[in-house]
């Protein structure tokens, strides 16, 4: 078994309304990641769930006319549907009502009550139920929460954390941890933010009921930032510190997050974790957000994108490319119709259907159905097998900064280069002058078309399957161990009879 270890999160969502493209480009970005590192020999723990307490979500079960608890089960279920069919391979799905989180959250307040981190205070002030946050009255605008949410006014006791005596430890965690937030962007936000000064942070309330109760305390119930955040720990066996999964895999490698919630990661979370004498995890990214056609989403607008019925129209590896090769990853992008019908056709039916197909049925009816015989390599031969056989280094590279854009750019400058290289050696002409050097060429496309197979199973597993089915290459080599030279596609396998992998959408 590896002795390489990676755990990736993905926020745990809120479950008062039905998964939308924001759930799906988080979890993706995160399933592309887990993906990537076991094919490069990690055991990979990668988590997903759903945060099932708070005001927000007792409201919306009232909502419903149904019990808090029969409402979670019924929407946290629209979830892990949503990764069924969106074939997310996370291998662990958390609910906070699972008995398990309600374990280790109670556990980690009573350690922060240990360290003398937690006290009891009165707490008198602007409170978003929609956020889940409290506001100051300088933060409020037009009389709203900055994200537009109705605020109200909140007077209650109150547990307090000590986040005020954190601020110069997380300024120098920051310093010392330069890779530790990104994009730079966020890192800049969240450190002016601390920056700016913090005051201690109320993590219980008594004006509602649903959510894991204070120890000791009944009447209150755990904040949900300092609850929910505690599910990232759950899932590695706390408060076992010395368990087996712990130790392999805290911290954690890193979370992905939303751009909306970067500041409860970045600046909460890891002064929890060091109060309770925990290591932070080491690395937050936290994306943008989409826009459609242009426009800002909302339930209002009636333009909320629903990933389900994008799948359906345009199919899985399609969207799954599509939502990653579009933007750079960490900035706002903005979802089209035209865009994504751009990209099916153009970088996936054209660049690399097309190569694959046509360079595929040549050999398969020219070299009787199997992989061709090749001579002596030219060096423009080895040249195109190099980039291909070499391109893992820069994939690693770029993934480990999450630059899916930048990963995807990397392949299609291959995919590219494979095309121009066909077109310039003419296999089609060789075919009546050098039987033997066209053997040669196709096979050139079709190793490189292996390696390609290979890289492409992180982001688009399906397609990248019939790829690797097509050339022969066996289940167990279809890890990043088997690139490179030394497993070449053999001369004499047998190929299966190629059918178009990205055909063409054309609008009904």
């Amino acid at each position: 078994m590896s002795e390489k270890f990676y755990y990736i999160t993905t926020p745990i969502y809120y479950v008062n309304d039905k998964p939308h493209i924001g759930h799906a480009y988080t979890t993706l970005a995160s399933d592309v990641l887990a993906r990537f590192m076991r094919l490069d020999g990690y055991q990979v723990k990668f988590l997903t769930g759903t945060d099932e307490h708070g005001q927000k979500v007792e409201q919306a079960a009232k909502t419903a006319g149904m019990a808090p608890q029969d409402f979670v089960d019924k929407v946290s279920q629209n979830f892990r549907a949503l990764g069924d069919i969106l074939k997310f391979s996370n291998n662990d799905f958390i609910r906070t009502t699972e008995e398990r989180h309600k374990k280790s959250a109670t556990a980690l307040w009573n350690k922060l009550v240990e360290k003398g981190d937690i006290y009891l205070g009165k707490y008198a002030g602007w409170y978003a139920v929609r956020d889940e946050t409290f506001y100051l009255e300088t933060d409020l605008k037009d009389g709203k929460a900055p994200t537009g949410a109705d605020v109200e006014w909140v007077e209650e006791p109150s547990y307090f954390f000590r986040l005020s005596k954190w601020q110069d430890k997380l300024l120098a965690f920051y310093e010392e941890h330069p890779d530790f937030i990104a994009p730079t962007s966020r890192r800049n936000e969240v450190i002016s933010f601390v920056k700016s000064g913090l005051r201690d942070l109320s993590v219980s309330r008594t004006s509602f009921k649903w959510g894991i109760p204070v120890p000791n305390d009944p009447d209150h119930i755990m904040y949900v930032w300092i609850e929910a955040l505690s599910n990232y720990i759950t899932a590695v066996g706390y408060p076992d510190e010395l368990s087996d999964t712990f130790q392999k895999f805290w911290p954690c490698d890193l979370h992905m997050v939303g751009k909306d919630i970067v500041k409860f990661h970045a600046v909460y979370w890891p002064a929890f974790l060091m109060a309770a004498g925990l290591q932070p995890p080491k690395r937050i990214f936290a994306h943008g957000w989409w826009t459609n056609e242009g426009q800002k989403i909302s339930k209002s607008l009636g333009n909320v994108i629903d990933p389900i019925n994008l799948v359906e129209t345009y199919g899985l590896d399609p969207v799954r490319y599509f939502l990653l090769r579009e933007v750079p990853f960490g900035s706002d992008g903005d979802f089209s119709k035209t865009a994504i019908i751009q990209r099916l056709n153009s970088n996936l039916a054209n660049d690399l259907g097309n190569l694959i197909q046509r360079t595929a049925s040549m050999a398969y009816k020219n070299c009787e159905g199997m992989i061709p015989h090749f001579q002596e390599f030219t060096q423009e031969d080895l040249d195109l097998l190099y980039e291909a056989s070499n391109a893992l280094k820069s994939l690693r590279s770029l993934l480990q900064e999450q630059l899916f854009h930048k990963a995807l750019d990397v392949l299609w400058t291959i995919i590219g280069n494979a095309n121009r290289y066909i077109d310039h050696q003419a296999p089609w002409s060789l075919k009546k002058t050098d039987t033997q050097r066209m053997g040669t060429v196709l096979y050139v496309v079709l190793e490189v078309t292996r390696h390609l197979g290979l890289y492409l199973q992180a982001f688009m597993p399906d397609s990248a399957t019939k790829i690797l089915d097509l050339l022969g290459v066996p289940e167990d080599q279809r890890t990043f161990a088997y690139g490179g030279c030394d497993f070449s596609l053999k001369a004499g396998t047998q190929l299966q009879e190629p059918t178009p992998i990205f055909p063409r959408y054309v609008e009904n």
